[in-house]
């Protein structure tokens, strides 16, 4: 007699999934592993729909689920934080197996900004030991599978410039999510249109 496989089911929070949370600035989006460990979240963008979309270009696999009891806290506090509260993110896990060594680096100095301050691209390179990479800086963040958590939003040109900012919106998501942090986003503002 020939056996079947065994058929294994696992339990809806030990797979990878992902779910899409409103906040103030609009549906955001979230993904974890197996361990429940963050491996993405998702800016707004247009429409629900787009989030989603946007969300599994990179997540593809993840399944949409209800998100188990560590990352429902991590939603909770990215709600807060977009509303303007000052949640300190800094001990939420993230999977940084696929992120590239000088990317990890800047991203562990970027989240040791608090709400409501910025560095300068130039000044994270500094504190790597790397002060020419100021542009490799911005590449990384740009790149940054993890925004809000690591808060590529507080990281800003020299002189004052807004720098650049890959999400739905550009410079203006940005200037708005230092604004509700209480950063001094005015003083970013370019006098005319868009930077």
């Amino acid at each position: 007699m020939m056996s079947l496989p065994e058929t294994r089911t696992d339990p809806p929070a030990a797979r990878s999934g992902f779910a899409l949370f409103p906040t103030a600035i609009g549906n955001c989006g979230i993904a974890w592993d197996t361990r429940a460990v963050i491996t993405g979240v998702q800016l707004p963008e247009a429409n629900e729909s787009l989030t989603r979309t946007r969300l599994l270009r990179h997540h593809a696999g993840a399944r949409e689920a209800a998100p188990p009891p560590a990352v429902h806290a991590v939603i909770e506090q990215i709600g807060l934080l977009l509303q303007g509260e000052a949640v300190d993110l800094t001990a939420v896990p993230l999977a940084l197996d696929a992120v590239p060594d000088f990317n990890r680096r800047v991203y562990e100095i970027a989240r040791t900004i608090p709400p409501g301050q910025t560095l300068t691209y130039g000044e994270i390179a500094t504190r790597m030991g790397e002060r020419s990479m100021a542009r490799a800086v911005g590449q990384a963040l740009g790149a940054n599978p993890f925004p809000i958590i690591v808060p590529c939003h507080r990281v800003v040109a020299a002189g004052g410039k807004n720098g650049g900012f890959s999400a739905t919106g550009g410079v203006r998501t940005k200037l708005r999510l230092l604004a509700i942090e209480g950063a001094n986003a005015n003083a970013l503002l370019p006098l005319f249109g868009d930077e």
